[in-house]
């Protein structure tokens, strides 16, 4: 079974930063493209950041631009996700995801999920 599994999520102060892993369970990364998903209480889910399995390539939502980073360490099978410079906004539960994919992480329809990490900023 394709099992995402996040991890890193805490309390931090407005500024500053976590890294969030995603490890896999039951499947290696080399050809999933994953994606990172938050959702904040009263609000859809929305996708933060993503890399694709076909060229590595990235992508991250306009909100989180040049603060946050994602990055794959295939010998570890783990993605991280670097926040830096964490607003009081990021708050949400954070949700790591996984597709068979090739597509641009971007535009895919993820069918395995994680559990979540919550990630709380306060001001």
């Amino acid at each position: 079974e394709v099992q995402p599994v996040e991890s890193g999520g805490g309390l931090v102060q407005a500024g500053g930063s976590l890294r969030l892993s995603c490890a896999a369970s039951g499947f290696t990364f080399d050809d999933y493209a994953i994606g990172w998903f938050r959702q904040a209480p009263g609000k859809e889910r929305e996708g933060v950041s993503c890399i694709s399995s076909a060229d590595g390539s990235t992508y991250y939502a306009d909100s989180v631009k040049g603060r946050f980073t994602i990055s794959s360490d295939n010998a570890k099978n783990t993605v991280y996700l670097q926040m830096n410079s964490l607003k009081p906004e990021d708050t949400a539960v954070y949700f790591c995801a996984a597709d068979y994919s090739d597509y641009l992480c971007e535009t895919i329809p993820y069918d395995s999920w994680g559990q979540g990490t919550q990630v709380t900023v306060s001001s």
